[in-house]
């Protein structure tokens, strides 16, 4: 059985990215993301903003490493990375007071990773 690549180059570089953050800081959340996006899309998480609200608290920084769903309501000011959102769940997260930021723009403002909970 072959291996197939990844045909999105963004998608790529972001893995390259995430995986040579690892090694320079020595941050493992960063490869535990790399290798769950270099699986199939198919097996990607898929968060609703319900799960968001029912099990994040109030100011965490979550990643999800696939699509943010706009499913359920949030009332919590969360700060929510991933890879895609829906347009439904970044508007929202934002009337919520929240944030949501892509992957390579949380891996600048914590390069350490601490404190940022993977959920997906």
């Amino acid at each position: 059985m072959t291996k197939t690549k990844k045909s999105d180059p963004n998608l790529v570089i972001l893995i390259d990215v995430l995986k040579k953050e690892t090694r320079e800081k020595g941050a493992e959340i960063w490869r535990d993301i790399a290798l769950r996006l270099e699986k199939p899309s198919r097996n990607w998480a898929e968060v609703n903003l319900s799960r968001l609200e029912r099990y994040a608290k109030e100011g965490d920084v979550i990643v999800v490493p696939g699509k943010v769903l706009g499913a359920g309501a949030i009332n919590k000011k969360l700060t929510v990375a991933a890879f895609k959102f829906s347009a439904s769940a970044v508007k929202k997260i934002e009337e919520a007071g929240g944030r949501q930021l892509t992957l390579p723009q949380l891996m600048k403002e914590t390069p350490s990773g601490r404190d940022v909970r993977i959920m997906g």
